[in-house]
């Protein structure tokens, strides 16, 4: 977020007059309170508060390993902060006295001033824990000024800004800011997805501020805020600008309680609203949707401010909330949980973003169970949360930018000095040099691995705590790699080779020490209980389990406290990819029935092919991945769970998934069984025909879940008017019918109405069938999943016994007849 994009649009009368007829602000006072006009020789006043020049050391200091000198510029600056600016040649350091420990505003802001071939400049920032700039350059910069705010939390009485020029480059600042912050306004912990998930660990992270939305409101600058923050009005963002409506009351109307406050958002923000009550449209099953561009592969706190101010008496206004397709919050009632009308109310969650998504959505709608049709928002702030590197920009941490020797050119900025000057600062350059290749020889410390994967981790818990390290010393659990085999494999997890991001972590493409195999390593968070339990239930579970539509565990790697599988590698990714989003050619007909035939196969077998069975609990297209040659293998075990005893027909579990592919009937009861992978897959089918997410709020209400929205058209008989735009006159119209009819049934509402994976095997193999037939196969009279039997069920069975796997290939490859101890998979129902 640059925090004076709100500049150019000077502040009106009409705004003034807005903001003079509110109650004034509750005043927060900061303990420490730095503001730094980098070059100047004069005090700058600017947003009503006076910036003192750097040269005034007295509650800070400046330190530079080379030279620094000052540029001003008061015929072309946009503002005043903007008139000077100190530049380095060499890294320099701000120290600033911290007298109250805890989160610090840091707001940084740039503006190359001309004549000083700072265009060029690549800039690095970092303080002693966090990368939070590297490489920025206004020469790939569209606008003319940069500013970022940052919420860094400082735990010592001195917080060291650190600028660190690039290779054969400067690097400059015009003004910096260090600011105490309440200590309330951000927490520890926020809510996840999924029911019961809670997030701790954010205080020990680094935030970037991305967007910070007045919803329905005019732009709010510094002086209305007690905290000097700025919000943008939100209408650029919308999906649809006839989705929405503003509404607003007096300021004054707003009434504040304990657990809300000013320095939470200004009464300003609360006073103002986008609604769908009276916008322009027909169907009012509608949802608002922002869409808000963001770096992929991060993880945002996402906090979402609310206050009704549209309803005349309480409980009135009921709607949900969805963060990227995902409920945040169903059935909110907002008087209810504020506590009266015009009473603020605010939600904190983090949203992870894979590393192939570089947009945000947010969304308000309608709850169905409610007369009342409405839905609001009030306020958003986006802020972007460091990663296992502990960088708001990259992969690098801080020790490697420090570390590193910077050389520089300095023939573009001339500094004149004496020649004992000169002298003494050449040999302090030996000096350092010396120091540093000491500091390198001695190697990384103990314990600590060259890239650190989670020092500011967050842990997904229901209660808090910390995991302990898992030792999986045994040998039938796979090789176990060295963590300097696993670094030797990534490139030191090289980000050029990063796969992918997901709940447990990041996934790279790695080579092992023959040159030639290739693997996919899946790095985990080693502070989080929930992925500890993962890490454990995948090589469990994967260590027993071998079969050709199952991805193979290769080993895994517990040194240092990580938590590291290696699996085959996977050449054309997971299935999504192929669907949606990624500008890959759309697969045929017959290649995704036979990904879902393959997936199926899959299933079936953990279903029914293990000594008990497997309930694999998030099967969805991303977890499906596909090899060089397209066959489908199902992946990701951490939430699998062993299946009942023969003598019950369920396991009571807590609720864990995906929504969108989540079983509505688990959902409820709380009682898992196969059918709610059945379920889960019906929803991959639809996904499969269509292409097109699970859920997507930014669509009309009745077409946001696909499922459904599939559902309705297949019950017409008509499913062919939502299928991918790229299969249309190239399917078996009968080979459609029967996927659909598949499809459906796998959706029923109740498990029990659901088909085996077995009864789902056949039925696609027939599908397939109907579509490799050249002249139309009779269907069957009826609509329900009748499948012919094949004189093969599955050309790719095994079993475990004893704990050990059995399978049965040839020397080609080639998976070899079923034999007599397959017996029991010759049934499709299976056990």
């Amino acid at each position: 977020m640059n925090l004076l994009n709100w500049a150019p649009a000077v502040v009106g009368l009409v705004f003034l007059e807005f903001l003079s007829s509110s109650s004034s602000l509750a005043q927060f006072t900061p303990t420490d309170n730095h503001l730094i006009a980098c070059g100047s020789q004069q005090n700058v006043t600017f947003t009503g508060q006076t910036y003192i020049p750097d040269s005034s050391q007295s509650s800070f200091s400046l330190k530079s390993s080379g030279n620094s000198i000052t540029a001003t510029s008061n015929s072309t600056a946009p503002f005043p902060i903007y008139q000077s600016a100190r530049i380095f040649t060499s890294t320099a350091s701000y120290k600033f006295n911290i007298r109250q420990q805890g989160r610090h505003w840091v707001r940084l802001y740039f503006y190359p001033i001309p004549g000083r071939n700072l265009t060029s400049a690549s800039i690095s920032v970092v303080t002693e824990d966090f990368v939070l700039l590297h490489n920025f350059s206004f020469a790939t910069y569209n606008g003319t000024y940069f500013s970022k705010e940052y919420a860094v939390n400082v735990t010592s009485n001195s917080l060291s800004v650190n600028f660190i020029p690039g290779n054969n480059s400067l690097a400059f600042i015009n003004a910096i800011e260090v600011v105490s912050l309440p200590d309330d306004l951000i927490p520890d912990q926020a809510d996840g997805f999924g029911p019961y998930t809670r997030i701790s660990g954010i205080s020990g992270l680094a935030l970037e501020t991305v967007y910070r939305l007045n919803m329905g409101g005019p732009l709010l600058t510094p002086q209305n805020d007690t905290l000097g923050r700025t919000w943008e009005n939100d209408v650029k963002y919308l999906h649809v600008n006839s989705s929405a409506v503003n509404v607003s009351v007096d300021p004054s109307n707003i009434k504040y309680g304990q657990s809300v406050t000013p320095q939470i958002a200004p009464n300003y923000v609360y006073a103002t609203a986008q609604n769908m009550g009276d916008a322009n449209v027909i169907d009012v099953n509608f949802n608002i949707t922002w869409v808000l561009k963001v770096d992929p592969g991060f993880s945002y706190l996402v906090r979402f401010h609310f206050c009704d101010i549209v309803s005349k008496s309480l409980n009135r206004l009921v709607f949900n909330v969805y963060a990227n397709a995902e409920l945040a919050i169903g059935g909110l009632d907002l008087s209810n949980q504020a506590g009266d009308l015009d009473a603020p109310y605010y939600r904190d969650f983090v949203v992870e973003l894979p590393s192939n998504s570089s947009v945000l959505t947010v969304s308000v709608g309608p709850d169905t169970n409610t007369d009342f049709i409405n839905a609001i928002l009030n306020g958003l702030e986006v802020m972007k949360m460091s990663n296992e590197a502990r960088s708001l920009t990259g992969s690098l941490p801080v020790d490697t930018l420090l570390v590193l020797p910077h050389k520089k050119n300095n023939k573009s900025l001339v500094v004149v000095g004496s020649a004992a000057g000169a002298a003494a600062a050449a040999g302090a350059v030996v000096f350092i040099g010396l120091c540093l290749v000491c500091l390198r020889a001695r190697g990384p410390k103990a314990g600590r691995p060259s890239v650190p994967l989670h020092g500011n981790s967050l842990t997904v818990t229901k209660t808090s705590g910390t995991a302990s390290c898992v030792s999986m010393g045994t040998p039938s659990l796979g090789r176990c790699f060295t963590f300097q085999e696993i670094m030797d494999a990534t490139n030191n997890f090289d980000e050029g080779l990063l796969l992918g991001v997901g709940g447990f972590g990041r996934v790279y493409r790695g080579t092992l020490e023959d040159g030639c195999t290739r693997v996919a390593v899946k790095r985990g968070n080693p502070r989080s209980e929930q992925g500890l339990a993962e890490f454990r239930t995948e090589i469990e579970m994967l260590s027993k389990l071998r079969h050709r539509h199952l991805v193979s565990l290769i080993g895994y790697c517990d040194e240092r406290s990580e938590m590291i599988l290696v699996y085959e590698y996977m050449a054309n990714g997971p299935l999504r990819s192929h669907l949606y989003g990624s500008g890959l050619p759309p697969l045929l007909w017959r290649q995704r029935l036979e990904i879902c035939i393959g997936a199926a196969r899959g299933l079936h077998y953990l279903h029914t092919g293990a000594t008990r069975s497997v309930i694999h609990r998030d099967v969805k297209t991303t977890n499906i991945l596909l090899d060089e040659g397209f066959t489908a293998k199902v992946a990701d075990f951490g939430l699998s769970k062993a299946g009942p005893d023969l003598d019950q027909t369920h396991v009571s579990t807590a609720v864990k998934g995906s929504f969108g592919y989540l079983d509505p009937e688990y959902f409820r009861r709380q009682q898992l069984t196969e059918k709610s992978d059945v379920y889960s897959f019906g929803v991959v089918m639809v996904e499969v025909l269509c292409a097109r997410p699970a859920l997507n709020p930014v669509l009309p209400r009745e077409q946001v879940n696909i499922a459904e929205w599939a559902m309705t058209w297949q019950r017409k008989g008509m499913l062919e008017h939502v299928m991918d735009k790229s299969l249309v006159g190239k399917v078996n119209l009968a080979s459609l019918k029967k996927f659909g009819e598949t499809a459906e049934k796998c959706l029923a509402e109740h498990g029990v109405d659901r088909p085996s994976m077995g009864d789902v095997l056949w039925n696609l193999e027939y599908a397939l069938q109907l579509e490799e037939t050249t002249s139309a196969l009779m269907e069957p009279e009826d609509n329900s999943t009748n499948h012919i039997p094949l004189g093969r069920f599955d050309n790719s069975v095994s079993m475990i016994e004893g704990g050990h796997s059995i399978s049965g290939t040839d020397d080609d490859g080639e998976d070899v007849a079923t034999s007599a101890v397959f017996s029991q998979l010759v049934n499709p129902r299976g056990r």
